[in-house]
């Protein structure tokens, strides 16, 4: 390498018009929250920390062309028509195109699910009032983001953060010859955290984007409050240190948790945010200046030859490009959604009835077919990827696809635009797995899904056009 190319680009930067906006959308006290099978409440008596809705909007300088990312402190949708229809009407009231909205949630598992009208759960009206709350509060905070934005810069940093943990864990107990879901000491996470900053052309800090794959599965089936889980006390941190506000994107979580986790102490959920805060505060920190890089400017000679490396302009990218595509699943042979919705009426066991519940809604949202077509939404900006699917894919999806494109900053996003399932690798399937048996997804799938998101990310890079 010439002295004149050697230069360290770091960070990975566009330039265009950038907008940020939250709102608060916490429901009312005594709403329907029960999200665990164990668990023996059936709604919500208290607010541990507000739930928030945020929008990033971005869009090249001289268009009227904007991206929408959508984020909700949220847990996941109960079946892919709901979502659907709130799609629609949301891209016709902001008028968007479908690759041009992404709606993606934190995974909390302490807030009201995300349904129509259900007569077999408690306080079922309330979850239709709280869903139009939630597509009212995504029209207003898109528009307020579209409103605020400026001329700014977003970079990327790639981090680390001990948060995540393996939580495929054998049963210690050697006649169940099966694996538990719970922390796996003898297996290594993926603690990758990606990080946005976003900067307005003097420098000043505007926003931050986190990008990380874990859980939010700290509280579970004893705590009775709603709760954002460890992504509220990260946002808080954040906002209370730095003085703005942060998104969160789940990344691929398949397998990854806490390694202390299924409590009702949300002193503990507080203490995991600050964890991921203060490790994106410090990647934060091992930033370069704002619109630079460094870059070899020659040797001092003293009581040794000294590399000298200087601060140099780098100029960020000015193109946003969008694609939309989809790869077709095979499913399982499961029964018909009439015939689960049987199975559950005739079920007296309270943690095997909600089993049958979200299996049912599941194939109610996937259809009766022996496949589905899997959408993936792909955006570029500048040179980082950002790429997801409404699935709950393992890490090794991420891994690979930064694997295969190691100059770019790859966000990789579980859960977004709908819900449907698990994607585990194919040798998997022949173990007692939670996520297994809980996917309607055949053997094969995450592996099918790698490849076609490769796929996209090279077709993205290589198109000159949005």
């Amino acid at each position: 390498m010439s002295e004149s190319t050697l230069q360290a680009k770091t960070q990975s930067a566009f330039r265009g018009r950038i907008g940020v906006a939250t709102v608060d959308i916490t429901p009312p006290i005594g709403i329907y929250a029960r999200n665990w099978g164990a668990a023996k409440h059936d709604v919500a008596d208290w607010i541990h920390r507000r739930l928030t809705l945020n929008a990033l909007v971005l869009s090249e300088t001289n268009s009227k062309r904007p991206l929408i990312f959508l984020d909700a402190d949220l847990g996941w949708w109960r079946s892919l028509p709901t979502f659907r229809r709130f799609q629609s009407r949301l891209l016709e009231e902001l008028g968007l195109d479908e690759a041009s909205l992404i709606f993606g949630v934190s995974h909390t598992h302490a807030s009201p699910p995300l349904t129509d009208p259900d007569p077999d759960l408690p306080a079922s009206a309330s979850l239709a009032e709280y869903l139009e709350t939630v597509y009212l509060a995504a029209v207003k905070v898109t528009r307020a983001a579209m409103k605020n934005a400026k001329e700014a810069v977003l970079e990327w940093k790639t981090g680390r953060c001990g948060l995540a943990s393996m939580r495929d864990l054998p049963d210690p107990d050697p006649d169940a010859e099966r694996i538990i879901c719970g922390w796996n000491p003898n297996e290594r996470a993926d603690d990758t955290l990606v990080v946005g900053r976003i900067t307005d052309l003097e420098g000043a800090l505007q926003a931050v984007i986190v990008n990380y794959a874990c859980h939010p599965t700290t509280l579970a089936w004893e705590n009775t409050a709603i709760s954002p889980d460890y992504p509220g006390a990260m946002r808080d941190t954040i906002k209370e240190t730095l003085e703005v506000p942060a998104l969160f994107m789940q990344g691929a979580s398949g397998e990854l948790s806490p390694r202390y986790q299924y409590v009702g102490d949300v002193a503990v959920a507080d203490r995991h945010g600050r964890q991921l805060a203060y490790a994106v505060m410090a990647t934060l920190e091992d930033m370069e200046p704002p619109g630079t890089c460094l870059k070899y400017s020659g040797v001092m000679e003293s009581g040794a030859p000294l590399a000298v490396w200087k601060h140099v302009v780098d100029k960020p990218g000015l193109k946003l490009k969008t694609l939309q595509t989809q790869v077709e699943i095979p499913l399982k042979d499961w029964p018909t959604a009439d015939e689960l919705e049987a199975q559950r009426q005739a079920c007296t066991d309270r943690a095997l009835e909600e089993r049958l519940r979200r299996r049912r809604n599941i194939r109610r949202g996937i259809g009766d077919g022996k496949s589905l077509e899997l959408p993936i939404w792909v955006w570029q900006m500048g040179e980082t990827i950002l790429i997801g699917s409404p699935t709950e894919a393992y890490s090794i999806l991420q891994r690979e696809l930064r694997r295969r494109y190691p100059e770019r900053t790859i966000a990789c996003l579980n859960l977004i635009n709908g819900t449907t399932g698990y994607l585990a690798s194919a040798e998997l399937y022949d173990l007692d797995l939670y996520q297994v048996w809980q996917t309607p997804f055949e053997r094969g799938g995450l592996e099918q899904v790698i490849e076609a998101m490769a796929d996209a990310i090279g077709q993205i890079i290589e198109t000159k056009t949005v």
